[in-house]
């Protein structure tokens, strides 16, 4: 068994840095756009999402494209949940710092969870592989994605550009080169748009909550266990809950939509509330510092009732026939 060891990954500041960063940052509010589908609430996609929605689920659940549950178990022998942690937590910063679309870290995290479901690696080798993985994500996700020296150089050389790239080609081996596999960042740009369809406009504030409980998740390597579909949903649910507590945080539409009822949601939402309350005793704090921001509305600031009801993960349509009850204890039915 190997040492665990409390390393903590650094990223280096320079000028050449700071200038690739301030020639992003041209384009953060395009970003912005991007990442959260503002165009989202328009008849003419949605005509076609639910199809799109059903491709994408059928993808997920591919056993080749899932991470095995239960990996660091089953598999890895010198790297632990927390040094997994801690690669996350830098990464989040890596891809905050380059001003990556979300999309990019997503695909990163699940190229690194699907790679150590399959190979033993060393401690000394996870940040290797993860900036492989990031690599490879950014080249398929960003317009400008950077060049390998660069990947070098955020780990403070701590790897050569040859070893970079044999980590790389061993990733993309792995993959058989078919770097696509759906992400829960895809799912909550869809269930996001369906749970605002009555909305008169995109609630940014919605938008970023979902998307501020998505990334907590990457964190935690209990959620390797969830569909992304799932971790989507549930984040959904849990943002509309924590802005509107009294009021049923699911919908029919997003039950008829996704298939999944509140009760197949349960354990997942209740992981997210654990993580937004920070009861799971992390100290990293790259996802929190990062919706601490004001582009992202502070929506790690918003606090959350420290109990979600038993009655939210009852049946929606089961709810719809009982507005007396629901009115009596003070819920609503959306």
């Amino acid at each position: 068994m190997c040492d665990e060891g409390n390393s903590v990954y650094t990223t280096r500041s320079s000028k050449k840095r700071a200038c690739v960063a301030e020639s992003l940052k041209k384009k953060e509010d395009e970003d912005l756009k991007t990442e959260i589908g503002v165009s989202s609430i328009d008849s003419v996609k949605c005509a076609y999402s639910p199809s799109m929605y059903q491709h994408l689920h059928s993808l997920e659940m591919e056993v080749q494209n899932r991470p095995l549950s239960g990996y660091m178990e089953k598999v890895q022998n010198c790297i632990s949940e927390y040094m997994r942690e801690v690669l996350v937590d830098w990464l989040v910063e890596v891809a905050e710092e380059y001003k990556f679309v979300s999309d990019t870290l997503y695909l990163t995290i699940l190229h690194v969870d699907r790679y150590l479901s399959s190979y033993t690696i060393s401690k000394n080798k996870l940040q290797l592989l993860g900036v492989a993985c990031m690599f490879i994500a950014s080249k398929y996700e960003e317009i400008c994605p950077p060049c390998v020296e660069e990947f070098c150089y955020i780990t403070d050389n701590s790897y050569m550009i040859e070893e970079v790239l044999e980590m790389e080609k061993d990733v993309l081996k792995f993959l058989n080169f078919e770097i696509y596999t759906p992400t829960t960042k895809n799912f909550l740009r869809i269930f996001a748009r369906v749970a605002q369809e009555n909305f008169k406009s995109s609630d940014l504030r919605f938008e970023f909550l979902g998307g501020y409980l998505a990334e907590l998740s990457l964190l935690d390597y209990c959620c390797v266990q969830f569909l992304p579909s799932v971790i989507a949903a549930s984040a959904v649910f849990l943002s509309r809950f924590t802005i509107q507590p009294h009021v049923h945080p699911w919908s029919l539409d997003l039950q008829r939509y996704s298939g999944y009822k509140p009760s197949h949601l349960q354990d997942c939402v209740l992981v997210l509330h654990d993580l937004q309350l920070n009861t799971r005793g992390t100290n990293l704090r790259a996802v929190r510092d990062k919706y601490m921001q004001a582009k992202f509305k502070c929506v790690a600031t918003l606090s959350s009732h420290t109990e979600i009801p038993a009655l939210y993960f009852e049946a929606i349509d089961k709810l719809q026939d009982l507005p007396i009850s629901y009115k009596s204890s003070g819920i609503g039915v959306a």
